[in-house]
């Protein structure tokens, strides 16, 4: 097939996207594809004129466009299909606010967090006590992501979300192992417990930098807890309408489970999460990204 790679864009993770594409030109050559890559930053008035000319898109894409939906809807459109979810699931994801509303809906328990539009005043402190996590509600890769421990240090962290352009989350700071769960079709991979080196969460260093963190596949958990990883996994992918894969983050709270996020565009760089845990699951790299096509287009089959 003639695959159009989409990586690069203009988010704060056009470098991490940049990364994954590098991967996956090797691994879509490798099985036989003609690759053509598009930067969106630098091609995107194109976009859906060169998406015509391939047969499948597979996106490379972190934050937005990517994660908001936008080139799936073009995608969709032109009639192109692509993998993983479309436009609404990806959006309703990216959006930390939209997401944990729906969680909860579902009946799946997430950390306390109040949301602040942009413009907020920035000393409008939440009703549950420190630390708090302060995030970007549209944002990913931990960027600009703060741990607040005293109330001092909030509108500080909030100034630095509002004036990038983003509405902000604050999120009760849970004490706990990470871990992290891919779902990839109707399957659950093997979860990953995650144990930064440096640092007292899993941020960006933690995340991209070689060796920066210890990432344990599968996860030394109780079986219960593996079972139950697994298991809210697919609710939370359900509960947000996804298709194709999605890899869910968690807090292991003596309390019990307690989900983060969904990502609907996992990282693809060598030290990433979902190829991790696929190996784990028998899956080389070049297995994942076969598999992803599969579904993608098995997808579009589906849709009138």
């Amino acid at each position: 097939m003639k695959v159009l790679l989409v990586a690069g864009g203009w988010s704060s993770e056009r470098v991490v996207s940049l990364s994954g594409a590098a991967q996956i030109e090797k691994a879509l050559a490798s099985l036989g594809h003609e690759v053509v890559l598009h930067d969106l930053s630098r091609d995107f008035p194109d976009f859906v004129r060169t998406a015509k000319t391939c047969d499948f898109a597979f996106l490379s894409l972190h934050g937005a466009p990517g994660e908001d939906g936008l080139p799936q809807a073009l995608l969709d459109a032109a009639g192109v299909p692509y993998q993983g979810s479309g436009p609404a699931g990806s959006f309703l994801a990216l959006s930390k606010a939209a997401s944990k509303q729906l969680f909860t809906e579902a009946g799946l328990d997430t950390p306390r967090w109040t949301f602040l539009p942009r413009g907020s005043a920035t000393d409008t402190q939440p009703d549950f006590p420190l630390p708090w996590f302060v995030k970007p509600n549209l944002g990913g890769s931990s960027i600009l992501m703060t741990l607040v421990r005293e109330a001092h240090e909030l509108p500080a962290a909030l100034a630095r979300i509002f004036e990038a352009g983003d509405d902000a989350l604050i999120e009760e700071g849970l004490a706990g192992p990470e871990l992290t769960c891919a779902v990839l079709g109707d399957v659950a991979l093997p979860p990953i417990l995650i144990r930064p080196k440096a640092g007292e969460f899993f941020d960006y260093v933690s995340k991209y930098e070689p060796d920066a963190a210890e990432e344990i596949c599968p996860a030394p958990v109780a079986p219960a807890v593996t079972e139950a990883l697994g298991r809210i996994s697919l609710a939370a992918h359900a509960a947000l309408g996804l298709s194709g894969y999605s890899r869910s983050d968690f807090i292991l709270t003596e309390n019990g489970l307690k989900l983060l996020e969904v990502n609907t565009l996992p990282g693809m760089t060598p030290t990433s999460l979902l190829p991790r845990s696929a190996r784990t699951a028998g899956l080389s790299f070049s297995d994942l990204i076969a598999r992803l096509i599969e579904l993608g287009l098995a997808h579009r089959a589906k849709r009138p």
